[in-house]
Parts: structure tokens; C-alpha cells; sequence
């Protein structure tokens, strides 16, 4: 028995030991290279070995020789939107990489409320799931995974977009890339490395938080989990690292939930993660992300600062904030179930601020300037093409103050851009809030249909 089992082995290692071309999982049948870009290929082999890649969009070959560490990367340069393709690798053994487009590449990632799908019961999902079905649209999953230490390979495969694919990934994710691959009648690729409950410090490269005192004082507040991680470096050294040798367009996130104990600290967190991300890719990538909507946490005002940290991140070049504070159906359930609406107001800021498309407003108005007139503030807003309006016979989630800072529900009334507010409690008016609260929901929009941008005027002491 032992003499079969020793032939049986040896005739197998000779076809081990020439089987050495391997490529990491994003590199595979049915994925989406970004168009019109210099792409990296990459993988494994025998050091010293030669490796040939022949790409089918062009009929070009390029040959590279494996370092003395196995590894290997070259780079082709992808023409405009186009496939399906073939993509041939040759070493030792001979790999052949099927059904390829070239298209825009985007990255989802964050927590819960980008992870939610089908099996979540997010219904908009289920009522896609009849018509969803687009060879132009395709999903790559990364399981859950963390590490110590940056890794150079993930779990995963590349799949068609269809009701089977669908179920297991992001509906936020899908939404936004269902939206881009209409309008811009290219292939989409998603990427979807999300993982609820995780904090923005797990995302976040390790030294980044390690090295600054105050976050790492922050991070050592996080409470353990049977549910997620939470050690700084944790997700992005397994299901970020792994990616930054694949070219994207962009990346979508929503998260900031798991901080609002720590917000404070999350505005040069979260601006420190994204510079390190586009570092990481050598890229000024596009990053767009989403507000938090209105929960009702145990703190009075613990998501108002979080959401204030978020919006101040947004002062960051080439990031953009999508306000959602309009879709929240139960201040009770943390995860809003109109996910359309937003990866539909993603979309809208790739397509604007990216893609050149016009005829449309991707910006929420966002609070400038106050001034007084009499007993009434009047407030001033950017991204106001036309005029504010208020849905309904009154304001809501909206409040004045005078000296004493003490804050009344307030009344107002449109002029253009400017809402003039006041209070029959109020005097000399100094402060003004909106939304700024766990759960309150506003009701001030531009006449083109996107929600106010919550804010305060003041600077007071708020304890959380």
C-alpha cells in the first residue's frame, strides 16, 4: 500500500511542478478592466520564469520574467469600453482568462448599510430580482476576512450580474453601479468589501491610528465583538491590501455608525483612511460616501456629531457627502430599506463630478451664512440652482436660539437660496440647528429635490 501510494504522488509532481502561473483571485474570467488605462497584471511562478500574456482586445503579447520571490506584474494598457474578451497566460502551463469587458471599476466597501442585501431583507431587492439580469454588469465579492498583516491575495471570483449573483451582494453597491452602467452605456465592475458593525479604524491602515495618539486613544474605547473586528488594520490589511494592484475608477462607502462613540476623533480618521487608500492605489481616487441616516441611539446627540464629523470631512478634494436624512421610514431600525435612492445619489455625484453628465443636481444645499434682520435669522446656502422649499405647512427638525442658548422649535419661510427663521421665544436670535439631533428628519430641500445638509450654527459644548 505504501509502494502505490509513493508511485501515485510521484506521478503527480511533475504536473504540480509545472503548473506555476497563478494569479490572485481579482484576476479571473469574467471581470472588468477599467478602460482606457494602464492595468496591472500579476500573479506567481517559478522564479526565473518567463510569462507571456497575450491580451485579446488588441492581439498584443507582453513577457515578463518572475522575480526571485515567485512573483510577477506587467502592465497592459486597456482600450475604451468594450467585450467580451480573452486574456491568454503562458509560463509552464497555460492559463486562459474568458467573458472579459473593459468598463469603469469601483470599489463598494464600509458596514452594514453597505452590506445589506437580498438575504437582509431589503426588499428592493427582492423586486429586482426579476429583471436584474445584465451581462454589463458584473460583482466581485471579497469574503470576510481579517489579518495582522498586509496580504496579497483575497477570497472571491468575478460573476454576472444576475438574480443568483445578486442576492449575496450590496444593494447600495448595485444600485449605484445598475445607475452608472444605464447612463453611461459602459461595463460596470463592483467590488464589494464591506462588513457590518466594523468601525472606520479597522478600514484604515494600522499605523495610521497607531501613530496618532488621539486615535489611538479613540480606538482603545472600541468594545470587542463576536460579530467584527475591531483592531486598527484588521479588514484593510485582508480585504483592502489585496486590491490596490487592480486599477479602479473609484470607491462608494457608507459607514460611521460604529463611531458615533468616537466622533470626535472620525474626521481625521476617515480623511486619514481615504488619503491612505489613494496613496496605496497612487490615485486621487473619487471617494463618495453616505451620511448617516437618523437612529435613535442611546446618546441625545451622539449621530449629530458624527454626522457633523462626516460633513466636515467633506471639505477633503474630491470626496463628496449623499444626505439621506429624507429616506429614514423608522428612526428605530438602523437600516433604512430604500437603498435606491441611495446608490442612485452616488451615482448622480461619479456622473457629475466624473463622467461630465449634465442636467441634473447631485449636490444637497449646504449651510454658508447667517445673518440677523431684526428677530430673524437668515440663513444662506451653496448648491442651490434655483430655490429652497419646504415640504409640508411647517419646518421641521428645525430650531432657534437666542444669549441663553436655549433652543425653541422655530418657523420659517423661503427666499431663493436664503431660509429666513424665527421664534415668538426668541428675541435677538444667535443660533440656529438643523436636524441636529439622533433622529430628526428635516424637511427643507432644493427645488430640485435633494435634502438640506443637517448643520448648526453654534459652536457650543455638546456632550454626546
Amino acid at each position: 500500500m505504501k509502494k502505490l501510494f509513493f508511485y501515485s504522488i510521484t506521478l503527480l509532481l511533475p504536473a504540480v511542478l509545472h503548473a506555476t502561473i497563478r494569479l490572485p483571485a481579482l484576476v479571473g474570467s469574467n471581470m472588468v478592466l477599467q478602460q482606457n488605462d494602464s492595468v496591472n497584471i500579476w500573479g506567481w511562478a517559478n522564479p526565473s520564469e518567463k510569462v507571456t500574456v497575450f491580451t485579446g482586445w488588441d492581439n498584443k503579447t507582453v513577457t515578463v520574467t518572475t522575480s526571485g520571490d515567485a512573483k510577477w506584474t506587467l502592465k497592459v494598457h486597456t482600450p475604451a469600453a468594450g467585450g467580451p474578451y480573452e486574456i491568454r497566460l503562458k509560463g509552464s502551463n497555460e492559463i486562459v482568462l474568458k467573458n472579459i469587458l473593459i468598463g469603469e471599476v469601483w470599489l463598494c466597501s464600509g458596514q452594514s448599510n453597505m452590506e445589506y442585501g437580498y438575504y437582509n431583507g431589503i426588499r428592493q431587492i427582492a423586486e429586482e430580482l426579476p429583471v436584474c439580469s445584465n451581462n454589463n454588469i458584473r460583482f466581485f465579492n471579497i469574503a470576510k476576512t481579517t489579518a495582522a498583516d498586509l496580504q496579497e491575495d483575497c477570497h472571491g471570483s468575478w460573476e454576472v450580474c444576475d438574480s443568483n449573483s445578486l442576492k449575496p451582494f450590496s444593494a447600495v453597491g448595485y444600485f449605484f453601479g445598475a445607475k452608472l452602467q444605464k447612463s453611461l452605456g459602459v461595463p460596470v465592475g463592483l467590488i464589494n468589501a464591506s462588513w457590518g458593525g466594523t468601525p472606520a479604524e479597522v478600514w484604515a491602515p494600522e499605523y495610521l491610528v497607531t501613530g496618532e495618539p488621539g486615535l489611538s486613544a479613540a480606538a482603545a474605547k472600541l468594545m470587542p465583538s463576536v460579530w467584527w473586528p475591531n483592531k486598527p488594520g484588521y479588514a484593510y490589511n485582508a480585504m483592502i491590501a489585496p486590491l490596490i494592484n487592480f486599477n479602479i475608477k473609484g470607491v462608494i462607502w457608507y459607514q460611521g455608525e460604529a463611531n458615533v462613540n468616537t466622533a470626535d476623533t472620525y474626521t481625521p480618521l476617515f480623511t486619514g483612511m481615504i488619503k491612505a487608500w489613494r496613496d496605496a492605489w497612487h490615485k486621487q481616487l473619487p471617494f463618495y460616501y453616505v451620511q448617516i441616516a437618523p437612529f435613535s441611539y442611546e446618546k441625545e446627540y451622539q449621530a449629530a456629531l458624527l454626522r457633523d464629523a462626516q460633513a466636515r470631512s467633506s471639505a477633503l478634494a474630491g470626496t463628496g457627502m449623499v444626505v439621506v436624512a429624507d429616506v429614514t421610514e423608522n428612526v428605530k431600525d438602523i437600516h433604512p430599506q430604500d437603498k435606491r435612492t441611495v446608490g442612485n445619489r452616488l451615482a448622480n455625484w461619479a456622473l457629475g463630478e466624473n463622467y461630465g453628465k449634465t442636467g441634473f443636481t447631485w449636490k444637497s444645499p449646504v449651510f454658508k451664512e447667517m445673518s440677523i434682520r431684526k428677530n430673524k435669522a437668515v440663513l444662506h446656502f451653496t448648491n442651490v440652482p434655483t430655490s429652497l422649499r419646504i415640504n409640508g405647512k411647517a419646518p421641521a427638525a428645525l430650531y432657534i436660539a437666542g444669549a441663553d442658548n436655549v433652543f425653541y422649535e422655530a418657523s420659517a419661510k423661503v427666499e431663493n437660496d436664503a431660509l429666513i427663521v424665527w421664534s415668538k421665544n426668541v428675541e435677538k436670535p444667535e443660533s440656529v440647528r438643523y436636524g441636529f439631533s439622533n433622529t430628526g428628519i428635516g424637511n427643507v430641500f432644493s427645488l430640485e429635490g435633494l435634502p438640506v445638509r443637517p448643520f448648526r450654527t453654534d459652536n457650543l459644548p455638546v456632550a454626546p
